[in-house]
């Protein structure tokens, strides 16, 4: 058996013709990805060091921008709301997933789900909340003055929906640094007498320390790149997002808009760099004979924690209520009877139900087809062998959206495909574009999952397979892809979410043909149409909502189809 293992790669190279399939198939991965992302990144750097008449001008438009007193406001506007609402967001994360998994509380998953909610609803949903609770003509806008805010608009509105916005995505990786415990350690601690506040910082918060960099860069990250919020509540308060909108779409200011999209890309490069080699030094924190952590029913610590776990769930059940609430009003403030006429009016006069369809058209394509992508493009890397150069370049970009947000990655599309001569340029304000756009976009996140379920697969079966003369696609069909199946279905949810929710990867791609819903919502608060955007944002998370749903039901059924040979 294991002269067959070591044998496979030598074997398959020299004799196996169908690898000259595998590497095509590489090549095809290869091109894809610099055509629809690298060439992009690039348009924007040569974008960036031309002049308005594409002549060669070096760093000229960044020192310009260094001398805008406005754009470097809106610079340092960005940072500090991105370092403040990682700040709150943290602790805040932190104090839950603590709860989640180190408390005997009750409820935990209907406290996890709930917190999970905004995941499924377009980042504008709790900006639009926040008007309604705070605004001019805000429910609570008489006690917020009385704090001493006399307007939710500007920094405090940004803060504060960002902060609803991104708590899940931190609360999704602490709970799993937390999670991964040592149940041996914390029975030493016992036995010795530790206090529990001493066990906190030696045992606890040590063993979390890369979940809380991990969380910390994340948010950061999410914030700083945001560009619905702050263009729906940040009003006069300009931050990077915003300015490159305002440069390319309102000025025609292409060249200072790729040195804004540039700046935008650094902080998202840096916290990638950083992320990894935090991952590169983590050790393992679970061994062979590591015991599952359970924790013992303390009356005061569980108390607690079901107290912070009812406000958080409460807080973001008022956003998302309120969002609901304001959808069917009639005519806010004044008339607050129930009403279908923000959905009709967004439906049938403001042509939302069209970008609706668009909006699902997207989704359904990016998960169809990106799934596809993904899983081939991993599988092709991780089971198959040879060509080493291409499979390093299918690496390296493969991992490489993930340090670009979405508006650099949008703003890239406008310049390379809208360019003259481009042979691709007839794809430009097409659903195909917008499509593959989001594609690219969220396709590392997509691409580890498939690699993960990949990495689990012995490679005992292609290295028999090698052997048998057998053709790597009748393993991959008759073996992979029934084993896999599941993560494929995740990474297509993945994707549909996201594809639905997304704003700033196709803000600048869109035509009035091929407008999605969540683009539908940020014209409708430009018209003053508060209603009707809370009633399309609504839509958008309900159909998140059945999505989630639908995929699950699916994914019990291929479970039960598939994986009976896992009991």
């Amino acid at each position: 058996m294991s002269l067959g293992t070591t044998a496979a790669p030598e074997l398959r190279q020299q004799t196996d013709p169908t690898l000259r399939v595998a590497h095509a198939g590489l090549a095809v991965v290869l091109l894809l990805l610099l055509a629809f992302l690298a060439a992009p990144l690039g348009a924007i750097l040569k974008q960036a060091l031309e002049d308005s008449s594409g002549r060669f001008v070096g760093l000229a438009n960044f020192i310009a921008y260094a001398q805008t007193p406005a754009l470097l406001d809106s610079l340092a506007n960005s940072l500090w709301v991105s370092a403040l609402v990682t700040l709150i967001v943290i602790p805040l994360a932190f104090a839950f997933a603590y709860s989640l998994t180190r408390s005997r509380m009750r409820f935990k998953p209907l406290f996890r789900g709930i917190t999970l909610l905004p995941l499924l609803a377009p980042s504008l949903l709790s900006a639009i909340s926040l008007i309604y609770w705070f605004g001019n003509q805000g429910v609570l806008k008489g006690p917020m003055q009385a704090l001493g805010f006399d307007e939710i608009y500007g920094a405090p509105g940004i803060v504060l929906a960002e902060c609803f916005a991104v708590f899940p995505h931190a609360l999704m990786i602490l709970v799993t640094a937390l999670a991964a415990a040592d149940g041996r350690l914390y029975e030493a601690a016992d036995a010795m007498g530790t206090r529990t506040w001493r066990r906190f910082f030696t045992i606890t918060l040590p063993g979390a320390k890369y979940g809380l960099i991990s969380a910390a860069l994340v948010t950061f990250t999410l914030v700083i790149t945001d560009f619905g919020i702050p263009k729906v509540i940040g009003g006069n308060f300009n931050m990077l997002a915003t300015d490159v909108f305002k440069l390319v779409i309102g000025q025609q200011d292409f060249q200072r808009g790729a040195v804004v999209a540039l700046l935008l890309l650094a902080p998202a490069v840096f916290t990638f760099a950083v992320d990894r080699s935090v991952a590169a030094r983590q050790t393992a924190l679970l061994t062979a004979r590591a015991v599952p952590y359970r924790p013992k029913p303390k009356f005061w610590r569980d108390g607690l924690a079901t107290a912070f776990c009812l406000l958080m769930a409460a807080l973001v059940l008022a956003m998302m209520g309120m969002a609901v609430f304001a959808s069917f009003a009639s005519f806010w403030p004044y008339n607050l009877a129930p009403t279908l006429n923000h959905y009709t009016m967004g439906l049938v006069d403001a042509e939302v139900g069209t970008a609706f369809l668009n909006s699902l058209t997207m989704a359904a394509g990016t998960a169809v087809f990106g799934t596809l992508l993904v899983f081939s493009g991993a599988y092709l890397l991780e089971k198959t062998q040879g060509a080493g150069p291409l499979r390093g370049s299918v690496r390296l970009l493969a991992m490489l959206p993930m340090a670009v947000p979405g508006l650099v990655l949008g703003l890239g599309y406008i310049f390379f495909f809208n360019a003259p001569g481009n042979p691709l340029g007839g794809l430009y304000h097409t659903m195909t574009l917008l499509t593959v756009c989001t594609i690219a976009h969220f396709y590392t996140t997509g691409h580890l999952t498939a690699v993960t379920a990949l990495k689990a697969l012995d490679a005992e079966f292609e290295a028999v397979s090698a052997s048998l003369k057998v053709p790597f696609w009748v393993t991959f069909r008759r073996v992979t892809l029934p084993i896999c199946t599941p993560a494929m279905i995740d990474i297509a949810r993945y994707f549909f979410i996201n594809a639905m929710t997304t704003i700033s990867a196709v803000v600048f791609l869109y035509s009035p043909e091929t407008k999605v819903a969540a683009i539908a919502i940020l014209n409708l608060d430009e018209a003053g149409e508060m209603g009707a955007a809370a009633a399309c944002a609504v839509m958008i998370t309900a159909a998140s909502s059945v999505a989630m749903l639908a995929f699950t039901a699916l994914g019990w059924w291929v479970d039960r189809r598939t994986q009976a040979w896992r009991a």
